[in-house]
């Protein structure tokens, strides 16, 4: 299991992650705690669904809603570092996407991005998901496990 392999590595390593999550709404920070024991990694997380709770829990910047908007690199990296930040860990993970159903050219159902704040890194990963509402939620959830324990991997 995904979560288990991250929780082990986080354990091992001494550090801790919390969470950002837009379109995801949750389901990312349930993955992290089906581990038993996932307190000791996994302080809390911060659901950010509105760009006000993106501002005001995360502090993602006014200016880079209004510019960059919600969906977009700049803001996936400020949630991620906001969350590291607000939470006092040593790695932020977050998620904002357009999950659909409804499709427009600067948003297409399936556009989601990833941003993951380390020690060493603060980055984002775009991605192109495809389905149904909740099949790009729960691809969305995968991605960022795995750019979780990808990043891991070089700390």
């Amino acid at each position: 299991m995904l979560e288990q392999e991250i929780y082990d590595e986080l354990m091992r390593k001494g550090l801790t992650v919390s969470t950002a999550e837009s379109l995801t709404g949750g389901l990312l920070a349930g993955r992290l705690i089906n581990v038993p024991g996932a307190s000791n990694v996994f302080p809390e997380g911060f659901i950010t669904y509105s760009n006000a709770a993106k501002h005001r829990r995360v502090h993602v910047s006014v200016t880079t809603l209004e510019t960059k908007g919600a969906v977009s690199a700049e803001c996936a990296c400020e949630m991620a570092r906001g969350a590291a930040m607000a939470a006092g860990t040593d790695i932020g993970l977050a998620t904002t996407g357009f999950a659909g159903p409804d499709n427009t050219p600067q948003e297409p159902a399936g556009l989601v991005y990833i941003g993951i704040c380390t020690g060493k890194t603060i980055k984002a990963v775009e991605n192109h998901f495809k389905g149904d509402r909740a099949a790009v939620r729960e691809q969305a959830v995968v991605g960022a496990l795995e750019l979780l324990k990808e990043e891991l991997g070089k700390l």
